[in-house]
C-alpha cells in the first residue's frame, strides 16, 4: 500500500467529515448554544428587573409602614386624649355627686338638728314649768303657758 493513498484517501474522509458536520451537525449545536446564551442573558435581565421591582416593593412596604405607624401614632393619641376627656367627665361628675351628697346631707343635719332644738325647747319649757310649778305650788293656766313658751322661743 502506498502511504500517499492512505493520506489522499483520509484526507478526502476528514473533508467529508468537515463537511457533513458543518453541515449537519455543527449548525444545531451553535443554534443550542445561541439559544442557551439567550436564555442566560433573559435570565439576567429578568434577574435585574426581579432585584429593581424587589426594591420598589421594599420603598413601597417602607412608606406603608412609616403610614401605618402613623396613623397608629395618631389613633393611641387620639385614644389617649379620649380616656383623659372620660377621666375628667367623670371627675366632674363626681364632683357633683359629691356636692349634692354633701348639700342632702348638709340639709338633714340642718332638719336634725332643728328638730333636737324644737325637742329641746318644749322640754326646757316643760321642766321650766314644772319647776316654776313647783316653786309656786300653784298650776299655770295652759293660754299662759303658751304666751311663755312663744316668748322663751322668740328670745332663744
Amino acid at each position: 500500500m502506498n502511504i500517499n493513498a492512505t493520506l489522499i484517501g483520509q484526507m478526502v474522509a476528514f473533508v467529508i467529515f468537515i463537511y457533513l458536520t458543518g453541515r449537519f451537525v455543527w449548525p444545531p449545536i451553535v443554534a443550542a448554544m445561541a439559544e442557551r446564551s439567550k436564555r442566560i442573558a433573559d435570565g439576567l435581565q429578568a434577574a435585574d428587573r426581579a432585584e429593581k421591582d424587589l426594591e420598589l416593593a421594599k420603598q413601597k412596604v417602607a412608606e406603608q409602614l412609616s403610614t401605618a405607624k402613623k396613623e397608629a401614632a395618631a389613633i393611641v393619641d387620639l385614644a389617649n386624649k379620649r380616656a383623659i376627656e372620660i377621666v375628667e367627665e367623670a371627675k366632674a361628675k363626681a364632683l357633683v355627686e359629691a356636692e349634692r351628697v354633701k348639700a342632702a346631707a348638709q340639709a338633714e343635719i340642718e332638719q336634725n338638728a332643728s328638730r333636737a332644738r324644737e325637742e329641746l325647747r318644749a322640754k326646757v319649757v316643760t321642766l321650766a314649768l314644772a319647776g316654776a310649778e313647783k316653786i309656786l305650788e300653784s298650776s299655770i293656766d295652759q293660754n299662759a303657758h303658751n304666751e311663755l313658751v312663744n316668748k322663751l322661743a322668740a328670745e332663744l
